[in-house]
């Protein structure tokens, strides 16, 4: 049988589940087919390449001097490896700046290990030119490429900065472009960019010790990916000095495509274990002298941010605890004096969520920095020795992110939630106390990411809506006027998602009142095109559900939703307590209760779709990946006459497996007085699961080990729960590979017709 999806919802698919389905049920997948008919939209078609919501570009930046947009483009061959491009805002030419195949020479790229494991802690799948940067004088951009370092200066060659067969990765200019700086064997070293002088800044690294690299958790929970800052008079560099010994070393099984199985030695911290040792050093350039910071008594701390004072005399550092329910923001004197001045300390009864919204201004002895210490993130305006001079934003909503600051003008731009929390929007903000000042500069409704570069006059809209594909604009700041497209990407009759247009599901959005009774919810409700008068379709709840998960957004989406809704499911995605920007008390109902607060309002999402006189009451399922899947998996065990059927896609099952950082921030320590971690575990709560689940792994997973679901199908066993089970050789955490994904999409939708 081909498992297109639109033949799936057609009448001949509906026969074939005749034996298995009730007469009622076969007449509802009879009805669903006829309504859903339409052009065949297939999963190939959504999930391959090339994209079927439009050419896309990635990694689209200003230049500083605000002449060019630089983005990132897939091959019209090859969709995943990327080359880089640039539209010239003075004579409106789009350009191809480094083809990837030419600096390749045909061969084909081969990553070190390290780097496919760095690539799955940012989640790039790509290839090619996967990343760059601007100098800061806008006239070169660097770019690694198969382990090696390459410099583009605009208007002449591509320049090979190295040669080895190391792996140099975390490149970057120096502020004044004088060097190349570069990561290699797990030491630091630079280069000089006009003489290709070469020099080592550290030495020592071993298996276990590494100069100048960000950490496991430092990468996967508190979103830093390097380890070493460039002062801005690029005399000297701040770098983390990282010793792995205490952390334990777990065996970890791949089992590849081919059969075999590798046994890797991988340092995991599991909640509750050691975390590696880290230092902060600063190296002088020129004599290769290493100073360090004194990081406090307390070593079993996380580095969570490092950042320069403008004028380079001190190197600010946010150290905090293991409980991370404190922050300190910590200037050291760089001078050899070795002073330490505390500028903020941050508490919180819940935890801290980490930002990268510092920013020393260069023309004044002050600082812009993100709290959440009234509820919710706004910007605070401080001096240099920590003495706060107001509130720049405020009110019950959350900034996002700070996007640029003027200190000539005197503004701040951020992205925020300010009008909508299902709708993110650049607004503008005096740079002194005066919250009253903030205005809208995005105008049109839907989701909007901002990119600025010095000149503040303009900026890069990334834009879509619930009926408008993702577009790139740049446009005027003071009246929110295009200036150009650098992607419009209309919907026309040459788009390739234009056929397919009529039969699109259509999102509705609102709220539900939380199980709280108080708490309100975003939602947004896709709804099978043409539905039927008095006919009662299956449902799918779609959630993350976890801490940072946004998923209620006015964005326009063709994906596995979309698939769903077409073949006669109705869709709900709730962004339940827990989930992020609604502020810290929506988010602090999972604090030591992970699979509470989160699931009740699930299950409140449950229950309204059972109101709707359009829902077959009887035919609710359930989808998700990772925290998603242990979503599906809590909501089948805690609420079995509620959902019949789930699609669980690598689950935690069991909290003392996964990483430090990220558990214990929301359950503390697994040695705590209570059973924080036995709750919140799905294995107490099984006995009782009666529908249908796929459980689905990567047998490759370096972020939720397989030992998860390996644990959980012990555990239903002999609990005597059936299930059914998919598993995918050498695939990690995030499946690679259009094959593998088009598999894993047509397996959820044909576990849905077939059972739900």
């Amino acid at each position: 049988m081909r498992l297109s999806p639109r033949l799936h919802s057609s009448l001949a698919t509906a026969c074939l589940f005749l034996a298995a389905c009730s007469p009622n049920v076969v007449e509802n997948a009879v009805e669903t087919a006829a309504a859903a008919a339409g052009p065949e939209l297939t999963i190939e078609r959504v999930i391959g390449s090339p994209s079927i919501t439009g050419p896309s570009v990635r990694s689209v930046k200003m230049s500083p001097d605000g002449a060019r947009v630089s983005f990132l483009r897939g091959k019209t061959e090859d969709q995943e490896q990327l080359d880089l491009w640039e539209y010239n805002i003075a004579d409106g030419e789009t350009r191809l700046l480094v083809d990837s195949n030419e600096l390749l020479g045909g061969q084909a790229e081969v990553l070190s290990e390290a780097e496919k494991a760095r690539r799955e802690r940012q989640r790039i799948s790509n290839s090619g030119i996967i990343s760059y940067s601007w100098n800061e004088e806008g006239t070169a951009l660097l770019f690694p490429l198969a382990g090696d370092v390459y410099m583009k200066v605009l208007g002449g060659d591509v320049k090979r900065l190295t040669k080895t067969e190391s792996y140099e990765t975390d490149i970057k200019f120096s502020p004044k472009s004088r060097y190349v700086s570069f990561i290699r064997g797990r030491d630091l070293f630079v280069v000089d960019v006009a003489t290709g002088q070469e020099a080592r800044l550290t030495v020592g690294a071993t298996d276990v010790i590494a100069n100048g690299v960000a950490e496991f958790v430092a990468q996967e929970e508190l979103n830093r990916f390097t380890g070493y800052w460039w002062s801005p008079d690029e005399t000297r560099i701040a770098f983390t000095r990282i010793d792995e010994s205490p952390v334990s070393v777990l065996n970890r099984y791949e089992m590849t495509e081919d059969g075999g199985v590798t046994t890797l030695e991988q340092r995991y911290p599991s909640a509750g274990t050691d975390n590696a040792l880290i230092e902060l050093g600063v190296v002088t350039v020129a004599s290769k002298a290493v100073s360090w910071v004194d990081l406090g008594e307390d070593t079993d701390i996380y580095l969570a941010r490092v950042n320069w004072l403008a004028d380079s005399s001190k190197v600010s550092f946010q150290r905090m605890p293991r409980d991370q329910q404190s922050l300190d923001l910590v200037a050291a004197d760089v001078d050899g004096s070795g002073g330490l001045q505390t500028l903020i300390t941050e508490t919180s009864d819940v935890w801290i969520n980490l930002h990268k919204d510092v920013h020393f201004l260069e023309e004044s002895e002050q600082f812009v920095w993100a709290s959440e210490r009234s509820g919710y993130k706004h910007l605070y305006l401080y001096a240099n020795d920590g003495t706060e001079l107001g509130a720049l934003t405020t009110g019950r909503w959350v900034v996002k992110k700070i996007v640029q600051v003027d200190e000539v003008a005197g503004k701040v731009y951020f992205t925020g939630f300010k009008d909508s929390t299902v709708e993110q929007h650049l607004y503008v903000a005096a740079l002194q106390p005066d919250p009253a000042s903030i205005t809208r500069i995005t105008s049109q409704s839907g989701w909007h990411g901002a990119t600025m570069g010095d000149d503040t006059s303009t900026y890069l809209d990334t834009f879509s809506n619930v009926d408008t594909p993702s577009q790139i604009a740049l446009r005027k700041v003071d009246d929110d006027s295009l200036v150009t497209y650098i992607n419009e990407n209309p919907l026309d009759e040459s788009h390739p998602y234009f056929e397919y247009k009529a039969g699109h599901a259509k999102s509705q959005f609102s709220q539900l009142t939380a199980a709280d009774g108080i708490s309100k919810l975003d939602y947004r409700l896709i709804l099978p095109p043409n539905m039927l008068a008095g006919h009662k379709y299956p449902a799918i709840l779609a959630p993350y559900g976890g801490p940072h998960g946004h998923r209620v957004k006015n964005s326009f989406d063709v994906d596995q939703n979309q698939i769903l809704a077409r073949n006669g499911f109705v869709v709900l995605i709730v962004d339940n307590r827990g989930s992020d920007d609604r502020g810290l008390a929506f988010e602090a109902g999972i604090k030591n209760a992970m699979g509470t607060v989160e699931i009740e309002d699930q299950i409140t999402a449950a229950t309204f779709l059972q109101t709707l006189d359009y829902v077959d009451a009887e035919r609710i399922g359930f989808h998700g990946w990772s925290y998603g899947g242990y979503m599906t998996l809590m909501m089948m065990a805690k609420s079995p006459e509620l959902i019949k059927v789930g699609v669980a896609g690598a689950p935690v099952t069991d909290w003392r497996l996964y990483d430090t950082a990220y558990t214990e921030r929301y359950l503390g320590h697994p040695d705590a007085p209570g059973d924080v971690y036995e709750n919140s575990s799905v294995f107490k709560h099984v006995a009782g699961m009666k529908g249908k689940l796929m459980l689905i792994h990567g047998m490759a997973d370096d972020n939720v080990f397989f030992d998860n679901s390996v644990k959980l199908m012990a555990v239903l066993q002999k609990e005597g729960v059936p299930f059914d089970l998919m598993t995918y050789p050498g695939q990690k955490h995030g499946f690679k590979g259009d094959a593998v994904r088009i598999h894993v999409a047509k397996l959820r939708l044909d576990y849905f017709l077939e059972h739900l």
